[in-house]
């Protein structure tokens, strides 16, 4: 299900961020510290603050005083869920180009965390969904807690995972990135370090002594102090039916499986899949299976980058966020309704170059930083 935050999204005025508090920025010893400050809104992202957090990173990255960047939330209810999605859906139903402004900001911040020069330390409490995915998992050293909620949930409002989140889920083990992007799912800590999300699981009571900590010590001796065993997930023992079932060619064979395995876990996973857009649904597959073969992630953003800008023109997405945010009837009707009715060319619409205006960004292999 989503919410008003489960989206990265624009603010409706796209100017200077009416709370510049909205990120908060400070050093302490040899460590820096953003900390994202709505808590009301679960910490979601505006453009203002990828902007701000981006030019605090390029700063900090050439400042010889600072060892490791630590990111954080406000609040205990999560790291980030998003952001405002009435935006985007405003947006889109216009024809407007503050959500594509707003991508390309944001994609541009998340292949800069993805190779940031210095130990980037993202505290992945509470709930963290897709714009907070993308500010935290493409981070060095990431750590998760017993109250981490994760989750990429865009098919719900006829979108498709993107700040790398396709990236991420494709490299995930077997197909359970897989079955994690169709659905939505959210999951803890375990299962979160089981798909690549997270590195190490420190309970949520040790986050104040951690974040404290790596301003004096050093990040090794930190994390030998409070990293522990994280409760069981639930992925590892799912993952026979998920690897069989979600390895099939397309979204409609893969339904068929989950219902024929006769196992109410997969069959519950098939009910979810089917109530989400059924575009979105095939798109992300194909996205899934395309990052696969793009290689690094740069090349995934700019694929994020095309999707994202197709679904803004898309009626799922309207009609999406109208269902879960604006009318929250729960209630959508998708079109075309059906997976079967969605055809190889209304997938291959969301892939097309966008010429002019294409995200480019360029990865170099010896450097490992990124030229824009």
């Amino acid at each position: 299900m989503t919410n008003d935050n489960t989206r990265t999204g624009p603010d409706p005025d796209h100017g200077p961020d009416p709370d510049p508090d909205h990120v908060l920025l400070r050093t302490e010893g040899h460590a820096a510290y953003i900390t994202l400050n709505r808590p009301k809104a679960l910490n979601a992202l505006s453009h203002p603050m990828v902007l701000r957090i981006e030019e605090a990173l390029t700063a900090w990255a050439d400042d010889p005083a600072v060892e490791l960047v630590v990111i954080e939330g406000a609040g205990e209810r999560g790291l980030c869920a998003g952001g405002d999605i009435r935006a985007i859906h405003e947006d889109a139903r216009t024809g407007g180009t503050a959500s594509a402004d707003f991508w390309r900001d944001e994609y541009r911040l998340n292949a800069l965390i993805a190779r940031y020069p210095k130990p980037y330390v993202a505290l992945m409490d509470g709930i963290v969904m897709g714009g907070g995915v993308g500010v935290s998992a493409h981070g060095s050293v990431r750590i998760v807690t017993e109250r981490s909620k994760v989750a990429m949930p865009e098919t719900g409002i006829g979108f498709v995972p993107d700040v790398g989140g396709t990236y991420l889920l494709a490299l995930a083990p077997g197909e359970l990135g897989t079955h994690l992007a169709l659905t939505g799912a959210p999951i803890g800590a375990a299962d979160a370090l089981l798909c690549g999300l997270a590195d190490h699981f420190v309970p949520a009571s040790a986050l104040p002594a951690l974040a404290r900590e790596l301003a004096v010590d050093s990040l090794h001796a930190v994390l030998e102090r409070h990293v522990a065993e994280p409760p069981a997930g639930g992925l590892a023992a799912a993952r026979e039916w998920i690897d069989r079932c979600y390895a099939a060619d397309s979204a409609e064979e893969i339904v068929a499986r989950l219902l024929a395995s006769g196992l109410p876990a997969a069959k519950g996973a098939a009910d979810t899949l089917l109530a989400k857009s059924p575009t979105a649904v095939k798109v992300t597959l194909a996205a899934l299976r395309r990052a696969r073969r793009l290689g690094p992630l740069e090349r995934v953003l700019e694929q994020e980058y095309r999707v994202s800008c197709a679904a803004l023109s898309s009626p799922d997405l309207v009609e999406g966020i109208r269902a879960q945010v604006i009318d929250k009837d729960r209630d959508p009707h998708w079109s075309p309704a059906a997976l079967e009715d969605v055809t190889d060319a209304d997938v291959d619409r969301f892939f097309a170059p966008l010429d002019a205006s294409e995200l480019r960004l360029v990865a170099t292999a010896s450097t490992q930083e990124v030229v824009w």
